[in-house]
């Protein structure tokens, strides 16, 4: 696949087939708006500060809203973005994290409008972004950050995106899987790093790569621990070890009460 495209790395099966369908969802919808409409609508709305929202004196908490994953399946029968940003927003969430990828996870762009009429706080977007389009459609959409994910892009692409998502004036959220990965983001001018926790080879969860991947970000980088974070004590040890948020998807799309879910798990972060 880094044979055929430009700054995109040779990845994992899943992850490999996630950036070519988001690549092709891309195809689509480059040609829905005109580059001028484009740029009206990334200039008409004014970004929110995303790493700021997560440096709190407490555990800031990313709350996740996906319709299914490649992997566990529909989580949700009637998915309603506005009704989760509503309950994210109530339960004390710091930030709102939007599935786009349509393919693997029953996103699209359109619901990143949807949650920022519904919510004032910061929005991520997430999804498998390789080209500087996607960054500004995320602006035009409402969204204060987008996903970039380490493995999924060479060296020189994942720098390139950084600088246009720091361009457009939007964070990026850089994602790493391991320590080797964590000193890419950083070197690629990274302000905010992720640490997914879920092995994309093998699916297995390691909630000690926190800690291991704090060591080589520096303490100015705002650290998200991702990925696999059940319960309070899971969200106490990520603070512990010195994540400064989290972000939580399925254990939130699962419960009936999501607000009061979030609460619980910050509560005695206060």
């Amino acid at each position: 696949m880094g044979h055929n495209l430009a700054g995109v790395s040779e990845a994992p099966d899943l992850l490999n087939r996630l950036v070519l369908e988001a690549r092709q969802d891309l195809q689509r919808r480059r040609h829905l708006m005109a580059p001028d409409q484009l740029e009206f609508a990334v200039a008409a709305y004014t970004p929110k500060d995303f790493a700021g929202a997560l440096r709190g004196p407490g555990l800031g908490v990313i709350a996740e809203m996906k319709q299914r994953t490649p992997t566990m399946g529909v989580l949700a029968e009637d998915y309603s973005p506005a009704d989760l940003a509503h309950a994210y927003t109530d339960g004390g969430a710091a930030a709102i994290s939007v599935l786009t990828h349509m393919a693997g996870f029953g996103g699209r762009p359109e619901h990143l409008r949807i949650v920022r009429a519904a919510t004032a706080l910061p929005i991520l977007r997430k999804d498998f972004v390789t080209d500087p389009f996607e960054v500004a459609e995320a602006r035009a959409c409402g969204a204060d950050a987008v996903l970039l994910i380490v493995a999924a892009l060479e060296q020189s692409g994942l720098k390139d995106l950084v600088a246009v998502a720091r361009s457009r004036g939007i964070a990026a959220l850089v994602e790493a899987h391991d320590e080797e990965e964590a000193r890419r983001a950083v070197d690629a001018g990274a302000r905010v790093v992720g640490v997914n926790h879920r092995d994309l080879r093998t699916f297995t969860v390691d909630l000690r790569l926190t800690e291991r991947v704090r060591k080589v970000v520096p303490s100015e980088l705002v650290l998200v621990a991702e990925s696999g974070i059940h319960s309070t004590e899971d969200a106490r040890r990520m603070r512990e070890v010195g994540a400064d948020a989290i972000l939580v998807g399925e254990e939130l799309m699962r419960a009936p009460d999501p607000a009061a879910r979030i609460r619980e798990l910050t509560a005695w972060s206060a």
